[in-house]
């Protein structure tokens, strides 16, 4: 089953709740962090996150591009979110362990982030834990950036790594999906699609959801 996650960077802020409930048939909402260090743009934080939680039962999918991750975990988790992903660039072995653990203690799934210029062999010494792997395939750190199609092998080395080591584990991608670009994904491996601008951009986005899924 392919899951789709609108990522909310792409709504808008000034009607957020109308946001929301358009993209209600969604099955979880993206919510995309970051902090002005780890990648160049700042978007937003925990008192978006809990007006979110606080106005949908959805699963929240928090993506944290932030330097050293490990500092917020509990925060973000005690925010609401049901699953958070953090970069494995973002720290070293030893914090994305701590980060990892953090999540663990909170009760939240847990995921790592690869950037386009990482290997898939990152994963290893975490996959069999992991609840997901998001493979990014443009660069994190801005919306509506165009699908880079050289991460299509990322995405099937990640899949290989999935199947052989932790087959429940989801395989996220995100970037630059949308019609053209979502059959392509998934037949790489991913069942997990992150879309912003190909949903809220749509003039109907619970139609953009449907064909994603197909």
């Amino acid at each position: 089953m392919i899951r789709i996650a609108p990522s909310i960077l792409s709504a808008d802020f000034a009607h957020l709740g109308d946001s929301l409930d358009r993209i209600a048939t969604a099955d979880l909402v993206h919510f995309d962090v970051m902090d002005g260090c780890f990648v160049p743009n700042i978007s937003f934080g925990l008192p978006v996150l809990k007006a979110v939680r606080n106005y949908t039962d959805a699963m929240l999918d928090v993506h944290l591009m932030i330097d050293k991750p490990e500092r917020y975990i509990d925060d973000f988790a005690k925010a609401g979110a049901d699953l958070i992903s953090v970069h494995l660039e973002a720290d070293g072995p030893r914090g994305i362990r701590k980060a990892l653990d953090a999540m663990e203690r909170n009760g939240v799934k847990k995921a790592v982030a690869l950037r386009p210029i990482t290997s898939p062999k990152a994963i290893l010494p975490y996959i069999e834990e992991l609840d997901m792997v998001l493979v990014m395939t443009v660069e994190p750190g801005f919306g509506g950036q165009s699908f880079m199609e050289d991460q299509l092998e990322t995405i099937r080395q990640v899949r290989e790594i999935i199947d052989r080591y932790n087959p429940s584990c989801a395989l996220e991608v995100d970037g630059g999906i949308n019609d053209a670009t979502a059959p392509l994904v998934v037949e790489a491996g991913a069942n997990v699609l992150v879309a912003g601008s190909a949903v809220f951009g749509d003039p109907d986005p619970a139609d953009a959801i449907a064909r994603l899924r197909r």
